[in-house]
């Protein structure tokens, strides 16, 4: 079956495998007390041209939520969107590992939010009787797969400044979102005001692999302690530092999000022109969000096809996600079935 239900259903690229494969003999010091650590760290300093203090976890959670906790107190308020990874699909995780900071839940078009909507989110300073603005957390891509321009996190990043905030970033897609916009890492990160990225590989290659990348040095102080505590430090280190020094190397992160950003390119310009169909957001990563009559959806599901219907979309509306290893003959076939699928579907006017 051809499966377009998300990039955490793609395998693992050969070359992290080999990579494991290579580090599984021999003896290692554990705890990240190795030099395949110090490695990954260097790399990621290079990748962001400037000193940074670098944590490998193995989950996207961990990354996220370890990153918030310290930046925000338990009284702390954090800013995202109300569709954001935080809100939506941690499980409480955020509000756990803060101590019990409040997530401020916010709308805005395609995902995103803007200073607009922060300023007029932000308040009760000082007031006892209200959590007090701690963070702001940004999805790159986000849920709906857009994109923050340099610009625009640049501004959420001023304000958050101005405000006293922490800002962190959620990086699951980071390099889908890097590719696309063509710029530098450090652009859309800490020259924009970013203190805490979440650097996602496992999306993207890898086999359970992120990175806390941390721009301010006072926040990396108690990290290494709440990683500890929260269970995140692996005595064997070096196998989540050899995923992400071979997803480094050779640029393959960057390979791997640029054709996983042409299928996804591919499938929306074949859905747009279905009749009877639309696109829910710009498909400015990998993920293409779209409403499609019901008989194409359940005809593609009956030829094999999966994908998830979603449900904030709307009736009729689908995602489909490509991934660092979708076969550009299966973006072909689904698009050749919703095309013979949509013509009998909708019938042409005269």
């Amino acid at each position: 079956m051809t499966n377009f239900c998300s990039d955490n259903t793609a395998g693992a690229s050969p070359q992290i495998l080999e990579a494991l494969a290579r580090e599984a003999a021999g003896k290692v010091m554990p705890y990240g007390n190795d030099d395949l650590t110090r490695r990954v760290e260097a790399r990621l300093r290079e990748v962001f041209e400037t000193d940074c203090a670098v944590f490998p976890v193995a989950t996207g959670t961990a990354a996220n939520v370890l990153g918030l906790s310290v930046m925000t107190p338990p009284y702390g308020a954090v800013y995202c969107h109300k569709d954001s990874h935080i809100n939506v699909d941690e499980c409480g995780a955020p509000e756990f590992f803060t101590g019990g900071a409040k997530l401020v839940t916010l709308d805005g078009a395609h995902g995103k939010l803007t200073p607009e909507i922060l300023t007029g989110a932000i308040g009760g300073v000082g007031d006892v009787h209200h959590v007090q603005p701690a963070a702001v957390s940004l999805a790159q891509a986000t849920e709906s797969g857009t994109l923050y321009t340099p610009e625009e996190v640049a501004a959420i990043g001023d304000l958050a400044r101005q405000r006293g905030l922490g800002l962190q970033m959620d990086g699951a897609r980071f390099a889908n979102a890097l590719v696309a916009l063509g710029c530098r890492p450090a652009e859309i990160t800490w020259k924009a005001g970013v203190d805490a990225l979440a650097f996602g590989a496992t999306k993207n290659g890898a086999l359970a692999a992120e990175a806390v990348v941390l721009f301010k040095p006072e926040l990396a102080r108690t990290f290494a302690y709440r990683r500890k505590r929260g269970g995140h430090l692996f005595s064997k280190m070096r196998f989540l530092s050899a995923q992400l020094d071979a997803y480094l190397a050779d640029g393959l992160w960057l390979a791997n999000a640029r054709h996983a950003n042409a299928q996804a390119a591919r499938l929306a310009e074949g859905l747009a022109g279905l009749p009877g169909a639309r696109l829910l957001h710009p498909v400015e990563a990998n993920e293409i969000f779209a409403v499609l009559p019901e008989p194409v959806i359940e005809g593609l599901f009956a030829a094999g096809f999966q994908f998830y219907r979603w449900a904030a979309g709307g009736e009729n509306a689908v995602r489909l996600v490509a991934a660092f290893d979708t076969a550009p003959e299966d973006v072909e076939a689904f698009l050749a079935a919703a095309r013979r699928l949509a013509g009998a579907a909708v019938p042409e006017t005269a």
